[in-house]
């Protein structure tokens, strides 16, 4: 099931998503949203007789997390190497603001302060009630779905604030979208889904879920040690290699087999 939150000029909307995705995970031509009573998070799905094409709508994050965005640092080894750093003992974790949050086709704003802006093509695990200390077996019970998320990071600031707060904090650094797929196992993952990101149509990330150095349920269980999760909240869950640079003017698109391809173009930040 493919949750949409969307928009037809008033306010926020959510929807069923209907119809399968082509080979670069779009929708079909007969692809239509099926409208919902409220938020699917705290309504349950309640469908409503009302139906909309796609081109009828504005696609909006498909989630606004509560509280948080948890990022998870090097957690490809590839990718750990290609920054000149070690695979952690057990996974790194940041946060990011959900200021920060922004959907698909939204764009991304450099700020002035970074001259080395980054994209980061990655899993998003969306949780789906209020969690603590969740045994890594019992992660599916709290998983509301999953999502693609660029987690976007001015290097520069990172490299020299010496942590990530700064360098990932920024308003619109956090892509999320096109939408939540519900009916996944996130041992799913293990199996291995393509991930790719491509800037102005050109590959730049492809990798493959499976070399995760702690899967899916692994996370949950780390994370909800530390804190309490809350419906809504976002766990980010690494990046394969192949980060880079991103210049005002281009378009960046992550795909991840099954989920889709959110889409966002970088601007400057008045």
């Amino acid at each position: 099931m493919r949750i949409v939150r969307f928009t037809t000029g008033e306010e926020p909307s959510y929807g069923i998503l209907t119809g399968d995705l082509d080979e670069y995970g779009q929708p079909g031509d007969d692809a239509v949203i099926v409208g919902l009573v409220g938020d699917p998070l705290y309504q349950g799905i309640k469908l409503l007789e009302k139906e909309y094409r796609l081109e009828e709508v504005r696609l909006l994050a498909p989630v606004l997390p509560r509280s948080k965005v948890v990022g998870i640092g090097r957690n490809y080894a590839a990718h750990a190497a290609e920054l000149g750093n070690d695979v952690p003992a057990e996974p790194l974790m940041f946060l990011k603001p959900n200021t920060s949050v922004i959907g698909p086709d939204d764009a991304i704003l450099c700020p002035r302060q970074t001259q080395d802006l980054h994209y980061e093509g990655e899993l998003a695990v969306v949780i789906g009630r209020i969690c603590r200390d969740v045994p890594a077996e019992q992660a599916t019970d709290v998983i509301h779905g999953y999502t693609i998320a660029n987690d976007v990071t001015a290097r520069d600031l990172q490299r020299s604030d010496g942590q990530f707060t700064r360098a990932k904090g920024f308003d619109t650094f956090c892509p999320l979208g096109p939408w939540i797929e519900t009916d996944l196992d996130p041992h799913d993952f293990n199996q291995g889904r393509r991930l790719q990101t491509f800037v102005n149509g050109d590959v730049v990330q492809d990798g493959t879920t499976a070399d995760m150095v702690f899967d899916v349920p692994a996370l949950v269980a780390h994370v909800s040690s530390v804190m309490t999760l809350l419906p809504g909240d976002v766990i980010l869950t690494g990046t394969p290699e192949g980060v880079g640079p991103l210049q005002v003017g281009d378009e960046v698109e992550i795909s991840i087999e099954g989920l889709g391809t959110l889409t966002n173009k970088v601007e400057a930040r008045a």
